[in-house]
């Protein structure tokens, strides 16, 4: 019986002459492409670094007087060039930069910046305004390569950088002595480096100079990230969560031993955790031999830590180390960044309670900080009798300036209610029986002595029974936005304890305190500590313009950068601002439906490789029937030696990522879905540098965006890229061209925004900005 056979499709011949000629040519033409591609691009990158660097460095060194936040930040390179210790919510780095960066061009560090539009006059400012700009000008070119390196697009990467060069507001951060531009530079050059240590492993480039090249790169850059803003946390997660993934993908890798997983784990480990915290406590080292001498920060720090510092008082200090009735001293709140207890003649306003002195706590060294020690029954201390401080002692304490004496009561507190108001109260030093404190040491005992410094104290009201305490609110300006002391109830407030920081008494025999000088690491904590509470209890000040996360995308308002009559005004480009949130909406959706789309193709195969294996095991079957026919045809089984088996599908789709890979690495233009992989690593970049925001307490400022912003950017590159990808390429390029000049032309109309304006305001008719007043909420 014969069996019906279906004629074999024809394989292709291979060798023959035409193939063997276009398999000759194509490496010729490939080269020469390659060859094309890499003049273009250094001719792109020549025209973004000259356009850049002319837009950056145009009126830079205008107004030639103190822009915003320079008054900030310019003081503190001062305090740098002469070693005067502050306190700031940032870590060290930017503004050991700044310093040096003035330090080197002749600047002396006397000017005092003292307010905004102050004149420079004859100071040598321009040379830490060149730096800033230079750094932040070194951000377009960095994320020009980028793009190009993420699609291998000139369009993509072209259209990315002008969007970062024509941006106004960018534009603005980048010209003044700010940590921003700083910030900017170091999140850039991370990313940068990410990007191309990537590149390298997947060209086959691991362990290779190159490849540690931008490996330690990347990890110098993250710390310097992190050390200017606590903010550089977020690129570090970014590119931690990079380098996780990429990791993830070595390990799946099967034609790699599992040692390979380990070297790379290794290494990574090593460049990109190790060395950066090195990096990062080097600079604190630096930071704090640097800044050796006493200044107006010193009160944020615990009175150990001020004993380090040159000209403060507890520095090679000789006091009592014992404390007695009669003593003079200054009492600081034990809590990380506690102020002195203070006084002064002002009084509580009306609402505040009882208007009694107001008691506060101050962290700058004040005479008004200094506290008499009494007995509670006496007015008077014997001045030549010894009488120690002890455990348990019941206490009054004058206020030396006002003779007023720590008093506490039944009403409320100023600012937190549910504890009691705490005032100065009485005259020449006579009051009443709520004037009465216990004196309590913390793990104390019966009789132990109350030690300068050493000692943690716990002031407990006797009649009300709660215990002296700074809530750490602030108060209005009623009180000097200084902190508001209160007595709570809760006798175990973490905040009750304070300790004796400067002790003076005739009687009593003066020890060094040298000994309780802390080492570095101590301060490195301490320090850390300071900040974080510093950079939590930020508020507004009093008719200070803040904003809130959900205005910075749309462009909603911007600040004053200069308020005189040469006025700079902090505002993006709307034109890019609104074309941004276009192309990252475009990217959520496009991502999405092809995730679905894939999802739905992958079952699809899966579906059709079920059909294809149980159809080639019935034909083996009847292959081998026919076989065993007398007058059997060839068998079916060879007549289908052309068709692809499923262990052959499976290899050839392995074939083709490889060769993907392959392209990607030698400069090929990579496939839409990994132009959209790259995309969503800009993305989670946005995320990242966006959404935390929405979750801080402290004050929140317009600027605070742009890191955010770089990444949408960058974005709007690559999905322009991924768009236009079908269009012919005379076509893409006009569009490119079209978009280009749009973007120059409101460059061109918002740039006063940056350079300077003056003039009537944008409200009024006659101003040559009216038109450009686009929302109501602009304030130019």
């Amino acid at each position: 019986m014969a069996a019906s056979v279906v004629k074999a499709p024809k394989c292709p011949r291979r060798g023959s002459a035409k193939d063997l000629a276009r398999s000759t040519a194509a490496p010729v033409q490939k080269a020469k492409s390659h060859n094309e591609a890499n003049w273009n691009w250094w001719l792109l990158l020549a025209t973004v670094f000259l356009i850049t660097f002319a837009t950056r460095f145009y009126k830079v060194t205008e107004p030639d007087h103190i822009c915003w936040d320079e008054t900030h930040f310019g003081k503190m390179g001062s305090w740098y060039i002469n070693r005067t210790f502050f306190f700031d919510v940032h870590p060290p780095l930017g503004k050991m930069l700044i310093g040096l960066s003035g330090y080197l061009t002749g600047y002396n560090g006397t000017f005092p910046f003292e307010k905004p539009g102050d004149k420079y006059n004859e100071t040598r400012y321009q040379g830490m305004r060149y730096f800033c700009t230079t750094l932040g000008a070194l951000i377009m070119p960095m994320g020009f390569d980028t793009v190009y390196d993420l699609t291998r697009s000139h369009e993509a990467a072209l259209l990315s950088a002008a969007y970062l060069i024509f941006d106004v507001g960018l534009l603005t951060l980048n010209q003044y002595i700010l940590l921003d531009p700083i910030l900017l530079f170091f999140m850039m050059a991370s990313v940068w480096g990410m990007v191309k240590i990537s590149r390298s492993t997947a060209s086959g480039g691991s362990y290779s100079l190159r490849w540690w090249f931008w490996l330690f790169l990347t990890g110098t850059m993250l710390s310097c990230t992190i050390s200017v803003k606590f903010v550089g946390l977020f690129v570090v997660l970014l590119v931690g969560l990079h380098t996780a993934t990429e990791l993830w993908l070595i390990l799946g890798d099967l034609g790699q031993p599992i040692w390979e997983t380990v070297k790379q784990v290794a290494c990574r480990a090593i460049a990109l955790i190790v060395w950066p915290i090195l990096l990062y406590t080097l600079f604190f080292y630096i930071h704090l031999s640097v800044l050796n001498r006493s200044g107006n920060g010193d009160g944020f720090y615990s009175s150990a830590f001020q004993s380090r510092l040159i000209g403060n008082s507890l520095y090679n200090a000789s006091m009592p180390r014992d404390v007695a009735y009669g003593s003079v001293v200054t009492i600081k709140n034990h809590k990380t960044g506690g102020g002195y207890l203070h006084s002064h003649h002002h009084l509580y306003p009306k609402g505040s309670g009882a208007r009694q002195q107001q008691i506060t706590t101050y962290t700058h060294k004040d005479e008004n900080n200094k506290w008499l020690i009494k007995p509670h029954n006496k007015q008077r201390v014997p001045k030549d009798k010894l009488h120690l401080l002890r455990h348990g002692d019941l206490v009054r304490l004058e206020h030396v300036a006002t003779k007023r004496n720590l008093h506490s009561h039944g009403e409320p507190a100023p600012m937190t209610k549910k504890h009691l108001q705490v005032t100065g109260y009485g005259e020449n030093g006579a009051g009443d029986a709520n004037d009465v404190w216990r004196v309590m040491v913390v793990g104390g005992k019966v009789n132990e002595t109350v030690h300068t410094v050493t000692s943690r104290l716990r002031l407990v009201h006797l009649l009300q029974n709660c215990v002296l305490t700074s809530s750490g609110k602030q108060l209005p300006k009623w009180g000097f936005e200084q902190q508001e002391v209160s007595c709570n109830l809760n006798v175990r407030d973490k905040n009750g304890q304070w300790n004796i920081e400067d002790n003076e008494h005739k009687l009593l025999p003066s020890v060094s305190f040298s000994i309780y000088a802390p080492g570095f690491f101590a301060r490195f904590l301490e320090s850390h500590a300071v900040m974080l509470q510093g950079n939590a209890g930020l508020k507004p000040k009093e008719g200070e313009v803040t904003s809130r996360p959900w205005q910075w995308p749309i462009n909603y308002r911007g600040q004053f950068f200069s308020g005189n009559i040469y006025r700079i005004y902090l505002l993006g480009n709307p034109v890019i601002w609104w074309s941004n949130l276009v192309f990252l909406a475009l990217f959520v959706a496009v991502f999405l439906y092809n995730a679905v789309l894939k999802r739905r193709q992958a079952g699809l195969e899966q579906y059709q490789a079920g059909i294809l294996q149980y159809e080639l095991q019935h034909s083996e079957g009847d292959c081998q029937a026919v076989a065993q026919g007398e007058d059997s045809e060839p068998s079916t089984a060879e007549l289908c030696s052309c068709c692809p088996s499923l262990e052959q599908r499976l290899k050839k789709e392995q074939q083709e990522q490889d060769q993907e890979l392959e392209r990607s690495a030698h400069g090929d233009s990579p496939s839409p879905a990994m132009s959209l992989q790259a995309g969503a690593w800009l993305f989670v970049g946005w995320v990242l540098h966006y959404l935390p925001f929405w979750a801080m307490g402290r004050v929140l400022y317009f600027h605070h965006y742009f890191p955010a912003l770089i990444f949408n950017s960058l974005l709007t590159g690559v999905m322009f890229n991924y768009l236009m990808r079908v269009l012919p390429k005379w076509i893409q390029h006009l569009i490119l061209g079209v978009v280009l000049s749009i973007l120059v032309y409101s460059f061109v109309q918002f740039s006063p925004l940056a350079y300077g304006m003056s003039g009537p305001l944008a409200n009024e008719p006659n101003s040559t900005m009216h038109n450009l007043k686009w929302l109501s909420t602009w304030e130019f």
